[in-house]
């Protein structure tokens, strides 16, 4: 059997039998996410399943490959992010904690020597960011945490989008054979999977932040290893597609609120999830809706692998073009009256 299959399945099933233990747990220590005008669950919920998602994988992957010092890296890093996301649920963190602490996450990629070192030139050869190397990191890093865990609105979606965006990974790096990658996706695959039988609407048990932001942060190191690994084709534009969904998202919600006046960093209730609903589609149907925009994303992440250059540069600028728009017709870009509270 190979090994990423065996990570795959040690993650799904210890996520699977560890959520419902942890789910005690966070009820147990008060880690209940309380219903507001900004969500739409009703009663108090537990949070913090992060912590059953980030056993499955550290399990996963100390069972089923060589820890390296990258390797070692990965896991040094997300234990510190998990801590985080830990102190996060059980008592939110002031904006700029949460960040300093997301920056401290990423300097420890950068201590085990695990950086962006050069960009993909679609127009020529590689671009060597040379003394830009560890601030890009950083902001990579620090980006696709957020990106991750402001999609998490919805009964299951940060969950099945992240297992959609590692199973992208997962298909390029097995097309590569880079075997390290290839692995460390599908024990993240596998744990957010396992984590989501207990996670989709209605919702049992939730991530938090503590999941959000591990699920992020592993996506976003893992695809740094694979630029690491990799002369050209793993490059930081596969994931940017895969997970196309919450970043453009996210981008989405920047431009609306500069646009209304509004902080930037202030949540509203514009996001595409809430249009969604808005539009009639209950909870179920609007995640079930972005499943299928982010597979369809993550097929177009593949086809870019498989293509010139120059059609990969078209295919991209007609997924801006579709993105943008889908976000007019929809409402995602119009600015909001109420505030949310996050």
């Amino acid at each position: 059997m190979q090994t990423y299959i065996v990570a795959f399945t040690i993650a799904l099933a210890v996520a699977y039998f560890a959520t419902p233990r942890v789910k005690d747990f966070a009820i147990k220590v008060g880690a209940l996410d309380a219903p507001d005008d900004r969500k739409v669950h009703t009663k108090p919920i537990p949070r913090m399943g992060g912590l059953a998602i980030y056993a499955a994988f550290v399990l996963a992957v100390l069972a089923s490959m060589y820890v390296s010092r990258e390797v070692m890296g990965l896991l040094v890093g997300g234990t510190v992010i998990l801590i985080v996301g830990i102190i996060d649920d059980l008592k939110p963190l002031p904006a700029r904690v949460k960040l300093l602490g997301q920056i401290i996450a990423a300097a420890v990629l950068v201590m085990f020597d695990i950086k962006i070192e050069w960009l993909t030139n679609p127009f020529g050869e590689m671009i060597y960011v040379e003394y830009l190397a560890i601030p890009l990191t950083i902001l990579w890093v620090v980006g696709l945490t957020n990106t991750v865990n402001l999609i998490d609105g919805l009964d299951g979606l940060a969950a099945g989008v992240s297992t959609i965006a590692s199973v992208t990974i997962l298909l390029v790096a097995l097309q590569q054979n880079f075997w390290t990658v290839a692995v460390l996706t599908a024990a993240l695959a596998g744990s957010a999977l396992g984590f989501l039988q207990h996670n989709f609407n209605p919702a049992k048990i939730f991530m938090g932040d503590t999941g959000s932001m591990f699920l992020g942060y592993m996506l976003a190191a893992i695809s740094i290893l694979g630029t690491v690994k990799s002369a050209a084709t793993i490059a930081l534009i596969v994931p940017i597609v895969a997970l196309g969904l919450p970043i453009l998202d996210t981008a989405f919600a920047i431009i609306r609120r500069y646009m209304s006046g509004r902080p930037i960093f202030k949540p509203d209730k514009g996001h595409l999830h809430h249009r969604l609903l808005e539009m009639g589609l209950t909870q179920k149907q609007a995640v079930l809706l972005m499943y299928v925009m982010s597979g369809c994303l993550g097929l177009s992440a593949i086809a870019l692998t498989e293509v010139n250059k120059s059609f990969g540069a078209f295919i991209i600028v007609a997924l801006l073009g579709i993105a943008f728009v889908g976000a007019k017709k929809i409402g995602v870009l119009k600015a909001t009256k109420s505030i949310e509270s996050h």
